[in-house]
């Protein structure tokens, strides 16, 4: 039986390379894998984790998915224009990016505004009347574990307790322009840590996901109970992500979970027990020269992803099986492989640590199905925007 890259690389012959390449096919069994567990729960689609319009259409097509996490006030705009809605910006902006709230508020679009903080509540509750509407606020509640002075997880939102929650949305009451309608509550060391990564942490890590996941489904419940009695019409609970999306479809506080790196199924979610998702995202090199036997380089595949650097946030080659030149690694503009038996022109298919961070490196990608390109799409780089 054949390698599906083989099928990938007879799909893109002739195209120029680097290229970026979706394949379709693993695409949609991934999305089916993701609402496979969430019962009466809704997909809330994470825009950061795929910033390529088409697909994230793709993903609202199916009558199991509402709405997306997107992550930027200017990002909201360009979804809006695109024709899509419902949109919660999971991340406070600046005080400019109120003004862009208020207007699409303005113009119709169903926004939910993430805030932790009430300089953030002033801010757009100030953009709110000057532009003569009324602006729905997403609560972002911290699930961060906390054993004595260690702090584990994501520092984000410092509302941590049922009173810090309670406080912020009375100043919410009390704000003309503004009104609490969600929350926000993401689980960062379940749904963003690997089970099993061969190192000494697994074991730690496991015991941290179990605490974790009790913490999370305590806090949620207890925070969205209060908002309640205190008045708030909350109507949307957002939490988990791919790596959490088993744990967080079962918690009955949670109206939605947000997911979008399973959907490609980058090299990190290779770590994740009980997941089976497929590769679906890759981007593709050209063998330009060959320095000596054994050895062939290709142009372009520096394409590293955010975090804490290390050889995890590097890409990985995934077909043909090839080996790393250790001294030289990806590079900016070459990299060279070990494989015998390649020519000039031929292609090295690879895969990037994270997921919608390759779409800032390409204008559009070529969308795959069997062993034919079906379509090419542009990400927001090749629709123009940038937002970072």
């Amino acid at each position: 039986m054949s390698h599906r890259g083989e099928s990938l690389i007879a799909a893109i012959a002739g195209e120029r390379r680097p290229c970026a390449v979706v394949d379709l096919d693993a695409f949609d069994a991934n999305l089916d894998r993701l609402l496979e567990p969430l019962g009466e729960r809704s997909l809330r689609v994470a825009s950061k984790s795929l910033r390529i319009p088409a697909l994230i259409g793709r993903v609202l097509e199916h009558p199991g998915a509402v709405g997306v996490l997107c992550y930027h006030a200017e990002e909201a705009r360009l979804l809006v224009e695109q024709g899509f809605d419902d949109l919660l910006i999971a991340y406070p902006g600046s005080p400019e990016d109120a003004a862009v709230v208020a207007e699409l508020v303005r113009g119709g679009a169903r926004i939910y505004a993430t805030v932790d903080a009430p300089v953030q509540v002033e801010a757009l509750a100030d953009a709110a009347r000057r532009a003569g509407v009324v602006a729905d606020l997403c609560l972002d509640i911290d699930l961060s574990l906390r054993l004595g002075g260690v702090h584990i997880g994501v520092r984000r939102s410092p509302i941590r307790t049922v009173d810090q929650a309670v406080e912020l949305a009375q100043f919410i009451q009390q704000t003309h322009g503004v009104q609490l309608r969600a929350v926000l509550a993401y689980e960062a060391q379940v749904a963003g840590v690997p089970d099993h990564t061969g190192g000494v942490v697994d074991l730690p890590m496991r015991w941290v996901k179990r605490r974790s996941r009790s913490l999370a489904l305590a806090r949620r419940a207890e925070i969205v109970v209060a908002l309640r009695e205190l008045g708030c019409r909350v109507e949307v609970v957002n939490g988990g992500g791919t790596g959490s999306i088993d744990f967080t479809a079962t918690d009955p506080a949670c109206t939605e979970v947000s997911a979008g790196s399973g959907l490609l199924c980058p090299h990190l979610f290779d770590g994740y027990s009980g997941l089976n998702l497929q590769p679906a995202a890759f981007f593709a090199l050209g063998v330009v020269r060959s320095s000596d036997p054994g050895f062939v380089t290709c142009f372009g595949g520096g394409y590293s992803a955010s975090g804490a650097a290390g050889p995890d946030r590097l890409p990985k080659p995934w077909w043909p099986e090839v080996g790393m030149v250790g001294l030289e690694g990806f590079g900016e503009v070459q990299t060279p492989f070990s494989i015998k038996n390649m020519d000039y022109g031929d292609t090295i298919l690879c895969r990037h640590a994270k997921s919608g961070e390759l779409a800032e490196h390409f204008s559009e990608v070529l969308l795959v199905s069997g062993s034919e390109v079906v379509d090419r799409v542009p990400t927001y780089r090749g629709l123009g925007s940038r937002f970072g």
